[in-house]
This record gives structure tokens, sequence and C-alpha cells, in this order.
């Protein structure tokens, strides 16, 4: 991969991880982010969440994650708003659902997927020319 697509990923999963699950619960296994912090405030806040959503879907199109990938994304994150917008069990579900992590792990296994794809189709070696005297 490179270092670029490698940064920007990174990037995403930064941003994945402060909108889905920066803040610990005391006492257990469980984290929330952002995300379900803006889906506290009903229908507004579940929708403000399609702002990252969005622009994570924009970075993947830009990547050159294909169309399957990007509807895949999509449903990720309609399925997080349309069940966010029910009262008390949408933000339980939020918290458990993570439409962010699992879209940016969709991205990494497909660049990642293309990178092996890539260097099997070198056998795995790198091509390095050099002038001769």
């Amino acid at each position: 991969m490179n270092i670029d697509r490698d940064e920007k990923l990174k990037s995403l999963e930064k941003l994945a991880y402060r909108l889905e699950n920066l803040i610990p619960i005391p006492g257990t296994e469980l984290r929330f982010g952002l995300d379900a912090v803006m889906g506290l405030a009903p229908v507004v806040g579940d929708f403000m969440s399609l702002i990252p959503g969005g622009y994570i879907m924009n970075e993947a199109r830009k990547m050159g994650a294909p169309n399957l990938i990007l509807a895949r994304m999509g449903l990720n994150l309609a399925t997080d708003v349309v069940i966010g917008l029910t009262p008390v069990i949408g933000d339980a579900f939020d918290m458990a659902w993570n439409a962010n992590t699992r879209n940016v792990r969709l991205l990494r296994d497909h660049l990642e997927t293309q990178t092996a794809h890539a260097d099997h189709s070198t056998g795995g070696a790198k091509f390095i020319e050099t002038a001769e005297a």
C-alpha cells in the first residue's frame, strides 16, 4: 500500500474510533463515541452522524473503492440512521453497530486485497532498473 493511502486510512481509522469507541463505560468492556453522543439529540443528532460517515465514504471513493464496497458502506450508514431514530433502542443499537468502524474496515480489506493482488502479479518482487555502464 502506498504511503499516502496508508496515512489517509490511519486518519479514517482514528476518526471512526473517535466517533464510536472514544469513551469507555467504567466497569464494562463497552465503549461509545461522539456518534452516540450526537444521537442523543432526537432526529437531528442521528442525521448529523451522516456528515462524518459521508466523509469516510467519499474518501473511500477517492481511494478507489468499487461501487459494491461503497454500496455496502451506504447500507451500513443507512442502517445506523434508520434504527438510530428509534428512541432508546436506537441509542443502544448505535453503540453496538459502529457503522463507521465497519466502513473503514471494508475499505482497509479492499486496499489490502488490492495490494496483495499487485504483489502476487509481480511474484512478490519489486523490479529495479539498473543502468549499465
